[in-house]
């Protein structure tokens, strides 16, 4: 082993000249997803709750990053998205935005940040920003949420909007049940649609709905749309990485597509690291200091 006195770096967490060119080739705006949409191109998004993921996803070449209200249930272990604290959520977001300087952060709002009043949730979307450098935030609810969208716009923070299930109101929404199954719930969801872009959003999540649903709110309205569960005629999908991935435990919604099984890949090399430990077979002289 080398007899470098440097300072380790610890999960090689410095991106490299090479990684930084790779990926994404300039910081992403609002702008640019809009020119998307008018071209007809799709674009990825995934969730990000760390510095070394969202690196590797912008050198991937995904252009926008959630640190999503999902990290109640994968960073902290709680059953439900509504458990997780702006303060909670603010030291992930910091850690993604120095990941992913070229992506475009965007941080949940969480639930019982922004349901008060309009100002609530300005003060809300304030601290995400400025403390947590996000460069926009997502919140739930369409027609409801209304002025709560347009008072956070006005006072200059973009907003994502996000209907269909909205995963803080499982309970009310009587569980994890698709949305916009029928005409009068597709109209609901085309007027929820219309009213966060009319409040000034800059786009909107369409989760768990009908593809031929969610296809005509996409054709109908002017902001792009992501799409989780909501089938490919979206603007934009977005996954929560754990699922993509394979690492998360349990069974995955029956709308992701695991893309690899990391999980397992982890736990094999956690069991022979853990072996060879027991046999000291590691460290060996190749990962050893000589005097």
């Amino acid at each position: 082993m080398s007899d470098s006195t440097d300072t380790p770096v610890y999960g090689s967490g410095a991106a490299t000249p090479a990684a930084q060119s790779e990926g994404l080739t300039r910081v992403t705006r609002i702008h640019h997803l809009a020119e998307l949409k008018a071209k007809g191109e799709p674009w990825p998004m995934l969730t990000a709750y760390d510095f070394t993921s969202a690196r590797l996803f912008q050198e991937a070449g995904v252009p926008v990053l959630l640190v999503g209200d999902s990290a109640a249930n994968v960073v902290y272990g709680y059953d439900t998205t509504a458990s997780v604290t702006t303060e909670e959520l603010l030291p992930l977001v910091r850690a993604v935005v120095r990941g992913a300087p070229r992506a475009l952060v965007v941080a949940d709002m969480v639930f019982g940040s922004y349901e008060v009043s309009d100002e609530q949730a300005v003060a809300s979307a304030i601290t995400l920003m400025r403390e947590g450098g996000a460069q926009a935030v997502k919140l739930e609810g369409g027609v409801r949420m209304a002025s709560r969208i347009r008072a956070i716009v006005e006072a200059g923070i973009p907003v994502m909007a996000h209907i269909g299930f909205t995963p803080q109101s499982v309970h009310g929404l009587g569980g994890f049940r698709v949305q916009g199954r029928g005409d009068e719930a597709a109209e609901q969801l085309l007027a929820d649609a219309r009213a966060v872009q009319e409040a000034g959003a800059f786009a909107v999540v369409l989760e768990m709905v009908p593809a031929d649903v969610a296809a005509r709110v996409t054709d109908q309205i002017a902001i792009p749309t992501v799409g989780i569960g909501a089938g490919n005629g979206c603007d934009a999908q977005v996954l929560v990485w754990t699922d993509m991935a394979g690492y998360a435990t349990g069974r995955s919604p029956s709308f992701v597509k695991r893309y690899a099984e990391i999980g397992d890949t982890l736990r094999e090399a956690a069991r022979q690291y853990a072996t060879e430990v027991r046999t000291r077979d590691f460290p060996d002289a190749d990962h050893s200091f000589a005097r």
